[in-house]
């Protein structure tokens, strides 16, 4: 049999396609997907931040009880960042030896049994104790959420934890309001705390076979070495913009009541603040939608935050200094989930040391703030106490300014 073979011509091999799109645009950025973890995680966040506005209103109603001092008050916020000065320590152990479904969820137990004692225990030591389980395992809840956004999002994770603190937002705005209006009721105030439970109770009979997102890098989030100087810098920044807040959380209703407000009004007016870092984290979610946005958004919300915070502090009319709380509101609203994004953005591959160790400084910078304007206040008077603010916002621009210097250039 005659076999014939035909020598086939060497094809030509094609060029490379450019890189991006068709026709060598640039490529578009990865599309954002709220899938399954990211909605659960938005929604545990606003149970912790509900829990979290609510405490600082339910001091003010709490000390009206059990008479004590300013000192005592700014105590009740040391014992909380206690608790969240070890999750910072201990977060990325445990993240590398915990699934994130079981830190989650044991994450949200301890913090309705923490709630539960702080709401149930009638007698300032054991509502001490409750201030510290919800601190422990409240900021493990944030900490677990805030990684499971990084992970799923990864470059867009100033999107998802703007979004994320939209949500955390409207809890703010709600939770006084529920707050003052149970205090007026035979209810009473103490029902607040059981309604996150209630919820994450639900979220876990919804998601509890869902599995949250990892990376393989997640190994080698906890191995030794120093995370750089840019990520202790943002890291600073994310601690020093929320003392900010909780100062304002903590006090703002005391200075109110020198206006002539009640005790519940006054813890109900804390709203104002509240609403305006809801409208201020819708207007952040817009602006993030498009990257490379953030830096300038940290700048214009800290001068913005300083000007109002002028407003609020200098006027003795109740519905001013209402006012000048609304501003504040708009001005902090971006502030944490964009320095954040910063911190883990400067910190690639180790995202959860990251992580934690931004939980760990801000756990310092949220004792140390509020108990030191509780001395000053004891000492000084409140409204002298509350010059405080503008050190931290001169503090904040410094540290975003070092930031962006101590980064490297290929970033």
């Amino acid at each position: 049999m005659y076999r014939y073979t035909e020598r086939r011509k060497a094809l030509p091999t094609p060029a490379p396609a450019p890189p991006g799109g068709p026709g060598g645009e640039p490529p578009r950025p990865a599309a954002f997907v709220r899938d399954a973890p990211t909605l659960l995680s938005y929604a545990a966040l606003g149970c912790f931040t509900f829990w979290l506005y609510a405490f600082g209103p339910a001091l003010t109603l709490l000390r009206d009880e059990l008479g004590f001092s300013y000192s005592l008050l700014g105590g009740y916020s040391v014992l909380w960042s206690a608790g969240a000065v070890l999750t910072g320590i201990g977060f990325p152990w445990a993240a590398r030896r915990l699934a994130r479904g079981t830190l989650l969820w044991c994450a949200a137990l301890v913090s309705a049994i923490g709630a539960a004692l702080f709401t149930l225990g009638g007698n300032v030591p054991v509502t001490l104790l409750g201030a510290g389980v919800l601190g422990l395992a409240g900021t493990m809840l944030l900490a677990v959420l805030q990684a499971t956004l990084s992970d799923r999002h990864g470059p867009r994770r100033d999107r998802a934890l703007t979004e994320a603190n939209i949500g955390a937002g409207a809890s703010a705005v709600v939770a006084p309001l529920v707050l003052g209006a149970l205090a007026a009721t035979a209810v009473g105030w103490r029902v607040t705390f059981a309604l996150p439970a209630a919820v994450l109770a639900v979220l876990f009979l919804r998601y509890r076979r869902q599995p949250l997102p990892t990376t393989p890098r997640r190994r080698a989030a906890g191995r030794a070495g120093r995370l750089p100087l840019a990520c202790w810098l943002f890291a600073l920044l994310t601690a020093a913009s929320s003392a900010i807040e909780f100062c304002l959380v903590y006090f703002a209703p005391q200075l109110l009541l020198d206006t002539g407000l009640t005790a519940a009004a006054a813890s109900t007016a804390l709203s104002g603040n509240l609403l305006g870092i809801l409208i201020g984290r819708l207007l952040g979610a817009a602006l993030t939608r498009r990257p490379g946005r953030s830096v300038t958004l940290l700048y214009a919300s800290l001068v913005g935050t300083a000007g109002s915070f002028a407003l609020f502090w200098l006027t003795d009319q109740p519905t001013v200094a209402i006012v000048g709380l609304f501003l504040c509101g708009v001005g902090i609203a971006n502030l944490y989930p964009l320095a954040l994004a910063l911190t883990l953005d400067a910190a690639p591959g180790r995202e959860d040391q990251a992580n934690a160790r931004s939980q760990l400084v801000l756990g310092l910078f949220a004792a140390a703030a509020p108990y030191l304007l509780g001395s000053l206040a004891d000492r000084h008077g409140l409204a002298a106490a509350f010059a405080l603010e503008p050190v931290l916002i001169t503090g904040c621009i410094l540290l975003l300014w070092g930031g962006l210097r101590a980064r490297p250039r290929s970033t």
